[in-house]
């Protein structure tokens, strides 16, 4: 009788041990490696990084909601505001084009200043379709939540990225940012901006951080930093981490004008 010979599965191709509690380390340095030599291959240096809401919508969409919701086809009060916020859209989507026209006209042997969002709908989708309506690369730093959320179809599908731990997709906005754009937004824009502020308030962050806060309204109604200043919690001058604006023209001679003065001559991550 011929003795069945057993199948031993290397531990690097065994899917239980490598979804397994004890391999988690692994799987968090999978998500440091892997985005790192596709960034290396396609010789992305660093990035323009545009935050906000996942919920906004373009003017086309949000006007053709509204036309329903006034034929008695969903709720025309929420129809209304999101029409007035699809100005942010509109402006993301133009900003993104812009600098990457800017960008693509620097060295073209490097990809310098590659517009990068997180992926999804809302403001990032608009600054992933203004990149590639400017036909320029941009990066997608998409994450698993339990409601899914889908990668837009304007990232550059070679710079698609999914992620499952949040603070290595956060490690990737960081790391190879050299300004950042913040639109309105919930929850997940409001952590963003408020770990990338103590990032450069602690100096844990060197180089330097060009930030945007787009939409002065909104943001001065969610967050009251002058607030933060008469209590004492905050100092006077951490107010100037982030240049405010509603404009887009504003905005962009603002980036272009701080990256040329810090960062033309210093490309790749500067943690």
């Amino acid at each position: 009788m011929t003795e069945r010979r057993r199948q031993h599965a290397k531990a690097y191709s065994n899917p239980s041990f490598l979804s397994s509690k004890e391999a988690r380390a692994l799987r968090i340095l999978s998500e440091y490696l892997e985005p790192k030599s596709r960034f290396e291959r396609l010789r992305v240096d660093d990035t323009i990084v545009f935050m906000g809401s996942a919920r906004l919508k373009s003017r086309e969409e949000a006007e053709e909601a509204l036309r329903r919701a006034e034929g008695g086809d969903g709720d025309l009060e929420a129809a209304r505001t999101a029409l007035k916020m699809a100005v942010y859209y509109e402006a993301a989507r133009e900003l993104a084009f812009r600098l990457t026209q800017w960008s693509k006209g620097l060295d073209p042997n490097e990809r310098r200043f590659v517009v990068c969002t997180g992926g999804g709908p809302g403001i990032m989708e608009a600054a992933n379709r203004g990149a590639a309506e400017a036909r320029g690369m941009n990066v997608g730093l998409s994450i698993s939540l339990p409601a899914e959320e889908f990668a837009n179809p304007y990232v550059t599908r070679e710079l698609a990225f999914h992620f499952h731990y949040f603070f290595m997709r956060k490690f990737w906005f960081a790391y190879l940012a050299k300004a950042v754009i913040v639109f309105p937004g919930g929850f997940g824009t409001l952590d963003e901006l408020f770990e990338l502020l103590t990032l450069v308030q602690t100096r844990k962050m060197r180089k330097p951080l060009p930030i945007v806060v787009f939409g002065t309204d909104f943001w001065r109604q969610v967050v009251n930093f002058d607030a933060l200043v008469a209590h004492g919690t905050i100092g006077a001058r951490d107010r100037e981490l982030m240049h405010y604006t509603d404009s887009v023209d504003d905005a962009y001679d603002w980036i272009v004008r701080r990256l040329t003065e810090y960062a033309l001559g210093q490309p790749g991550p500067m943690l």
